[in-house]
């Protein structure tokens, strides 16, 4: 990755977030303070939920039309959500978003059940696709953003009056479902970009963890919004960092790294507010012993169940013994198992290393069955590195096919980089554009390939 320009890749994934956290923070402190916080999730759903759609209609998720469709989704929701609030509130209404997001995830899935890729799509839709952000994303969600933080600064007043007490608000005569539905509105809107982007785990703590630990320290509504966004600032930055240097998907890891500080936040406030230090630092070390030996019985747990017969159902065990005399990887296992079972390689050029040895023949025919009958193009690429870890030219005519039928961008630039190194040489391919646009790149990687394979080379 890093030779296909991780560092502008990084830098605009970072320039994202920054426009992410300044307008999440303020709206994280609305979420809580009205406790609704699965709003924020259940906007995020609907918001997929249009995207999906859309893409069972034709429209590319990454297109205009495909985030106007997610809007009139977040539109209808906010309607509801704004309609559904009542004086007596006999069922809360967290209830009734639970239901709006549980429901929005139950049709995604049956929607992408009759679409091509669909395990691709939920999966970008989950985590989100922030290294492959366009600057021209990045700017109209800030032009966006911007216009939604001077509606709420201009009528602050009535939104921030309902967020700290609904029913003062309505004494005072504001009308709560006229304002709970442009507040609502406008949230969508920001959601429904956000999720493009970001998709929908990064949201949700973009929006709850720094209001969480603001609200712990501080119940003065400035005063929490410097702290939402100093926090969200450097734990996003240091997130993207990790997931940099690890090389690990950077959604999910600033996801993760987010769980962490709000856990060391929330001990280090209670230590610092406890009237008796000694005391506290004794249960909070009672604490740390008792989740340690929690995770190291997990471990245990896991390791000796994986282990023992009760790790396979009949079926699997009965068809194990077939799968091993056919080379063929068992049901279930994915990339890591595959590239740990199998010897370690690194490619080499593909004139310097030609044929399979006959002692690979089994582990071919198994793995080119496993790529045939893979569910996504992780698993595909997989699959082909391995196999051209030990026959460099069937290996390269499956990672070519891939490179030209992959529709995510992380797996178009991981297969041109196993290319460049089959090839010995860079081709002008840019994976975050589709086959037209690249179209003189393929020929010129397809031209290589029948060159270098060609009889008598």
């Amino acid at each position: 990755m890093r030779e296909l320009g991780i560092s502008d890749l990084m830098f605009r994934a970072f320039v994202e977030c920054i426009v992410l956290v300044g307008i999440h923070a303020y709206l994280g402190l609305h979420v809580i303070r009205r406790k609704v916080i699965f709003v924020d999730l259940a906007l995020a759903q609907v918001a997929a939920l249009g995207t999906t759609v859309g893409f069972l209609f034709g429209m590319a998720p990454s297109s205009t039309a495909a985030l106007l469709f997610s809007m009139l989704f977040t539109f209808a929701a906010a309607a509801l959500f704004a309609l559904t609030r009542t004086r007596s509130e006999r069922v809360p209404h967290e209830a009734i978003i639970g239901v709006v997001y549980a429901v929005s995830a139950a049709v995604i899935i049956l929607v992408v059940d009759r679409a091509p890729h669909g395990a691709e799509h939920i999966k970008e839709v989950m985590t989100g696709s922030i290294l492959w952000v366009t600057w021209e994303e990045i700017g109209l969600a800030a032009a966006v953003y911007s216009l939604v933080g001077l509606f709420h600064y201009v009528f602050r007043r009535p939104i921030v009056a309902i967020s700290r007490d609904p029913q003062a608000a309505r004494d005072a005569g504001i009308r709560l479902w006229a304002w709970d539905f442009w507040f609502y509105l406008t949230f969508g809107v920001v959601i429904a970009i956000s999720v493009k982007t970001a998709g929908v785990l990064l949201v949700f703590v973009f929006l709850v963890v720094p209001a969480i630990v603001a609200t712990l320290i501080t119940d003065r509504l400035m005063i929490q919004l410097l702290i939402g966004w100093g926090m969200g600032l450097l734990v996003t930055v240091t997130g993207l960092g990790i997931s940099y240097f690890a090389d690990m998907p950077a959604g999910p890891s600033v996801v993760a790294f987010y769980g962490v500080v709000l856990g060391l936040a929330a001990v280090l406030i209670y230590l610092l507010r406890s009237s008796s230090l000694a005391r506290a630092l004794r249960r909070a070390g009672a604490g740390l012993l008792v989740g340690g030996a929690l995770v190291a019985l997990i471990w245990l747990a896991g390791w000796a169940l994986a282990r023992s017969p009760l790790a396979r159902s009949d079926h699997e065990t009965e068809h194990a013994h077939q799968h091993e005399a056919a080379g063929q990887p068992e049901a279930g296992e994915g990339p890591a198992e595959i590239a740990g079972k199998l010897a370690d390689c690194k490619l080499g050029r593909l004139e310097d290393a030609r044929g399979a040895p006959a002692d690979h023949a089994k582990e071919l025919a198994g793995l080119e069955k496993a790529l045939a009958q893979a569910g996504d193009d992780d698993r595909r690429l997989s699959y082909a590195v391995q196999i051209a870890c030990r026959d460099p030219l069937r290996g390269a005519r499956h990672l070519v096919e891939l490179l030209k039928g992959s529709k995510i961008p992380f797996v178009r630039a991981e297969t041109l980089n196993a290319i460049h190194e089959l090839a010995g040489r860079r081709f002008e391919y840019d994976p975050e554009k589709g086959v037209e646009a690249n179209a003189a790149a393929l020929k010129e990687i397809e031209d290589w390939l029948k060159e270098a394979t060609a009889p008598g080379r």
